[in-house]
């Protein structure tokens, strides 16, 4: 397995002329119009390290959704963040970005369609629909030789009035890819010498392929682009080794409790009960 050290992620300070980002440069908001949205990592990915964001806040009255991806662009010699990722970034070449929709994410390969390949991916979807549980109950996400811990992978409804149908849906993977607390992360995968693909995970869940045959001579930055219906992000830090203390608090706390609001009852710091919630 490959091991990937943890890193603080943060955007980076070239963006789009429309985005604003917080102190802490792990947020970033459109605050005018639907496009000049571009932002960038910090620092250049390393194999198998994802770059994973939440969806913090939505605005209504525009087409399309969240894109992401990657770019061998150095953003700090950029003449001009291009007012789109898509098509603009892509057409200055050397960049590969994914929109993410609604529904129709997932990638198909040409040559598994009809063929034996095809009847395996199927066989597979089957196993885990007559099982749900499986791709809860595994810890880790498994991409070739790549393994990512899957606990901040899968975003989780705010709690409220119907919570407790909202945690149901939490549990069957069934939060919407452009939804409020969605997490959707982006990475790429070694495969051979000087190559890579581009995957894109969404909860939890792998994508595909979305980009093949990337070369990697180049530093690779992730991409997102804050666009139309997509308001506000914040970056998700993964921690590949030992968990955090404060994990492990969450995780032990999370474990003796009904539901999440119950977290309302117990005599904590309300900053680790905010943290129990929503992660």
């Amino acid at each position: 397995m490959a091991v990937v050290e943890d890193r603080f992620m943060q955007f980076h300070p070239v963006h789009g002329v429309n985005v604003r980002l917080d102190n802490s440069e792990t947020q970033a908001t459109r605050v005018e119009s639907f496009a000049n949205g571009v932002c960038f990592s910090k620092h250049p990915l390393l194999p198998g390290e994802i770059f994973l964001i939440e969806i913090e806040d939505k605005e209504l009255g525009w087409c399309g959704h969240l894109r992401i991806g990657l770019t061998a662009h150095d953003p700090g010699r950029l003449d001009v963040v291009p007012e789109y990722s898509l098509p603009d970034l892509v057409d200055l070449g050397n960049s590969w970005v994914f929109a993410i929709t609604r529904n129709h994410n997932k990638v198909v390969e040409e040559e598994e369609a009809g063929g034996e390949a095809g009847g395996r991916v199927l066989a597979e979807d089957s196993m885990l629909n007559s099982n749900p549980s499986t791709f809860f109950t595994k810890s880790h996400l498994l991409i070739e030789n790549i393994c990512i811990p899957r606990d901040k992978l899968v975003g989780r409804s705010r709690p409220g009035r119907f919570s407790h149908i909202l945690d149901d849906l939490y549990k069957t993977n069934a939060l919407p890819p452009t939804a409020r607390r969605s997490r959707v992360g982006v990475l790429f995968v070694p495969r051979g010498q000087g190559i890579a693909d581009m995957h894109i995970i969404i909860n939890g869940e792998d994508m595909g392929a979305s980009a093949k045959g990337i070369p990697t001579q180049q530093p690779l930055y992730a991409v997102v682009d804050v666009f139309a219906a997509t308001k506000c992000v914040r970056i998700v830090q993964v921690e590949y080794g030992f968990s955090s203390l404060q994990t492990l608090c969450r995780k032990t706390i999370q474990k003796h409790i009904v539901h999440r609001m119950a977290l309302d009852w117990l005599e904590l710091p309300e900053i680790l009960k905010n943290y129990c919630k929503y992660e």
